[in-house]
């Protein structure tokens, strides 16, 4: 059983590395109204266009249209524990898109001048709506974006993750990240400023509740149709249609394609097998 565990991730792994990372050298930033911290539009050198997402961070959400987008700003907003910060949820909300914004605008300054690009084009849609690819962006003063606008609390570490243009294990990026985030915290760093430490623990808590509350209404009456979503190409949201996942869960999937059959999905972590028979009916591999 353990030799067969062991194969399994070795599998997933040479599934991830069969999609090699593709350098797109003097990239430019397309300024748009809708760019934020972690996504935004560039064009490269050759005039083609592409909407990136960066690999393993998050920042707040700026501008908030649809329930999923207010669902991730009051996630955010409790994971860095300033749900009452200014004294109500209206001033908290606030504070929250402000520093979305700060964020979006020091993504803006970083990438001033022209700068490189890594990418498998993989499929980064949280919304089904809008086609984005996953990214690694190196600033023209040869730093990870990423880790930049992480590492002065503009972002957390969060999302989805594979091996880094310096062939760095997934693994090894994320632990890198999150030490990044720790370090920000500790100096109060950006939206680490307006941190309650003492109710940051329970915000956390209540998040994690709300989530399994979700998981469990999702399970008593889901209206998703039998054999429609494919795991290999569906935007984080449609993925957390299905009952029990969630964001986190839903990350590990997109960070685990492809997959060559539904069983496979068991190699995600937060997938085990009863989660697995319980979304079964609602997934297909391809047409």
């Amino acid at each position: 059983m353990k030799g067969l565990s062991i194969l399994i991730l070795l599998v997933g792994g040479l599934l991830q590395a069969a999609q090699p990372l593709t350098k797109l050298p003097n990239c430019v930033l397309v300024p748009t109204e809708w760019a934020d911290g972690d996504s935004f539009l560039i064009r490269t050198s050759d005039g083609n266009e592409h909407t990136v997402r960066l690999y393993g961070t998050d920042c707040i959400e700026a501008r908030v249209t649809d329930n999923s987008d207010a669902r991730r700003l009051r996630s955010q907003r409790r994971y860095f524990g300033i749900s009452e910060a200014g004294g109500s949820p209206q001033s908290s909300i606030a504070i929250a898109k402000d520093f979305g914004e700060k964020a979006a605008q020091r993504t803006v300054a970083l990438l001033q001048q022209p700068f490189t690009v890594y990418t498998a084009f993989s499929d980064a849609r949280g919304d089904g709506r809008y086609k984005r690819i996953y990214a690694f962006v190196t600033t023209a003063e040869k730093r990870d974006l990423a880790s930049q606008l992480v590492g002065e609390g503009l972002a957390r570490a969060f999302g989805v993750y594979r091996e880094t243009p310096n062939k760095d294990h997934a693994d090894t990026y994320r632990e890198e990240l999150r030490d990044l985030e720790l370090q920000a915290a500790k100096r109060g760093a950006g939206v680490w400023a307006k941190t309650d430490w003492e109710k940051l623990p329970a915000e956390r808590r209540l998040e994690r509740s709300e989530e399994a509350e979700l998981a469990l209404a999702t399970d008593a009456g889901s209206s998703i149709e039998p054999n429609s979503i494919d795991p290999n190409t569906a935007a984080r949201d449609e993925l957390m249609r299905l009952p029990g996942i969630g964001e986190v869960t839903a990350n590990a999937i997109i960070e685990n394609r492809p997959f060559k059959s539904i069983d496979e999905l068991t190699r995600v972590s937060g997938i085990g097998p009863k989660t697995l028979e319980r979304i079964r009916g609602s997934l297909r591999i391809g047409e």
